[in-house]
């Protein structure tokens, strides 16, 4: 005998979605795809189908991945030695050239098949296609705790940071059904090649396109507060002061800052959410609650 009581209470959440389904119809959602979600096979396969069901439903799904495991990976494999300064990956031209193969081809390209095993349809680009993410080289200025002393430039090699989105490539895609997945490495103008940051150029991407969401998964809860709960709701003021008065810590704070640049470029909310969770993407666009926390003009 059927479970009335269970398959109501599918249909209910079904009806709940309806507002958010016609909110977001015809919108670009730009998801960055990373952390935890990107290593089990479960929610792998979990978040291919969220996008794809974005997809079908006429929102339009936009991934920027990143790929730090992999490199570090490939890099201890080929035998070459890397070292961090800043929390950043010092990139020479031997490490830029596994940071593209492993970027650009092995991980991009997984996703994408990823996508397509489950009955999406996929298209990997780098920054490189299309010219598509415009870059400089990043420059790390360290301030000496002597205050007389000049702040200490650090090279850090072919570490970019975004000038420009190009959005043209990625709007034809869009239009012709097909979900891009954006491997975060750049080009100057000169045409040398920089690994980004995944979640700048996810918030960057965002800001170009006018999306109305800008989506981050993490491997927490989202930003939480002194006491350790989980914060809902930010203002762009609200995530300042927490970056400020030593509320979001470590890894949070730049994610709070890319939340903060895509919004000052228009998305209307951006939202840090947890990605170990299955199904997190679709929690957090279609119910009442939602999962993590959103940061909001």
């Amino acid at each position: 005998m059927k479970d009335l009581r269970r398959e109501s209470k599918v249909a209910k959440l079904l009806l709940e979605s309806l507002p958010y389904l016609r909110e977001f119809y015809g919108e670009t959602i730009v998801i960055k795809y990373g952390g935890h979600a990107m290593k089990d096979e479960e929610l792998k396969n979990a978040f291919a189908k969220c996008v794809i069901l974005l997809r079908y439903i006429g929102v339009n799904p936009v991934i920027v991945h990143g790929g730090g495991p992999q490199i570090g990976q490939m890099l201890e494999k080929l035998g070459i030695r890397c070292t961090f300064r800043e929390g950043l990956r010092v990139t020479d031209e031997a490490t830029m050239d596994v940071v593209e193969m492993v970027l650009a081809g092995t991980v991009n390209k997984q996703i994408v098949n990823l996508v397509n095993q489950n009955g999406g349809r996929a298209v990997g680009l780098s920054g490189k296609d299309g010219r598509t993410i415009r870059c400089r080289r990043l420059e790390i200025a360290v301030t000496p705790e002597d205050p007389a002393m000049a702040p200490e430039i650090i090279d850090i090699g072919q570490v970019g940071e975004v000038v420009e989105i190009n959005p043209a490539l990625i709007r034809t895609l869009e239009r012709e059904g097909f979900i891009p997945v954006i491997a975060p490495v750049g080009v100057d103008d000169e045409g040398r090649t920089y690994n980004i940051n995944a979640d700048s150029v996810a918030a960057a991407v965002a800001g170009a396109l006018g999306a109305r969401r800008l989506i981050l998964l993490t491997d927490v809860a989202g930003v939480l507060d002194k006491s350790g709960e989980l914060i809902s709701t930010m203002s762009a003021r609200e995530a300042v002061r927490a970056i400020e008065d030593g509320t979001a810590q470590g890894g949070m704070i730049p994610k709070l800052k890319c939340c903060l640049e895509a919004v000052d470029a228009g998305v209307e909310k951006a939202q840090i959410i947890d990605g170990r969770i299955e199904n997190s993407l679709i929690l957090e666009l279609f119910t009442r609650e939602g999962i993590g926390t959103q940061i909001v003009r």
